[in-house]
């Protein structure tokens, strides 16, 4: 009974969707996310995730607070990655969702290494440079250059190759 209803609900939302305006309905997609980003911005800066401090005592290993946030993260993942796979469950397209297993290579070990790097370095990864930023730390927006110029640079590696 309860899919029953759940999918009455989805129904229903697409047909709404279907009904706006396509601006309308590519300003509410885009405002979605945003509100998405922002209160994940606010859980980041809330749970200390994003302090610089709480990042130096992990990285002194000083406290378990950030080793415990990280475990879960990848617990989570995991359950949820092992979850798609055993119920088929499908996608926006209709398609089943099929995550791919990732083969570890030797780019992968370099990239990893370079990530910690600069995350012990500016006591912060990407997805916190944003919440930082809208916390008050301008500084970061000189991390966040740095990290889109480092993205840039992958682009046009990768295309060369």
């Amino acid at each position: 009974m309860i899919s029953e209803v759940k999918l009455l609900q989805r129904r229903e939302a697409r047909e709404l969707d279907q009904t706006r305006p396509p601006a309308l309905s590519r300003v509410w997609n885009i405002t979605k996310y945003i509100l998405a980003g922002a209160w994940f911005g606010v859980a980041l800066v809330k749970g200390e995730i994003v302090s610089w401090y709480r990042l130096q005592e992990m990285f002194r290993f000083e406290s378990f607070h950030m080793y415990g946030v990280i475990s879960s993260a990848v617990a989570v993942g995991a359950l949820s990655l092992l979850l798609i796979r055993k119920s088929g469950i499908k996608g926006s397209d209709g398609n089943v969702l099929q995550p791919k297993r990732k083969i570890l290579n030797r780019g992968t070990v370099i990239g990893g290494m370079l990530f910690g790097m600069g995350w012990a370095m500016t006591g912060a990864c990407p997805g916190s440079l944003y919440a930082l930023t809208g916390a008050g730390f301008p500084a970061m927006l000189v991390t966040i250059i740095g990290a889109l110029a480092g993205t840039l640079l992958y682009g046009i590696a990768k295309k060369g190759k």
